[in-house]
């Protein structure tokens, strides 16, 4: 009977100190393995960096468009503008199609 008791006791110790390790290693694990662990930090930084080249890429590429606008707007546009663009679509015909450019003479 006091063998039991004394078990018993034991046990009923035992029993905060497990639930609290239990849940310190279940965080603790997702801490440092789960989706937003430790380890996945680097993935993460990895692909902000290759987020952050395609921004830098996107704002480029839209303030040089952002600049042809201004050059054609009415107005004041640019002449040398005007004649590229003419140039370009005068220049696209059908396939097998063949512009020759005058001079202006």
């Amino acid at each position: 009977m006091r063998i039991k008791r004394s078990v018993t006791r034991f046990f009923g110790a035992m029993i905060l100190p497990a639930l609290t390790i239990s849940v310190v290693s279940y965080f603790g694990f997702y801490a440092v393995w789960g989706e937003r662990g430790v380890f996945q930090l680097q993935d993460v930084q990895a692909r902000l960096g290759v987020q952050q080249a395609q921004l830098a890429q996107v704002a480029s590429e839209r303030d040089r468009l952002s600049h042809r606008i201004q050059l054609m707007e009415e107005g004041h546009a640019d002449p040398d503008l005007v004649e590229e663009l003419a140039r370009g679509q005068l220049m696209d015909g059908a396939p097998n199609q063949v512009a020759i450019p005058r001079s202006s003479n």
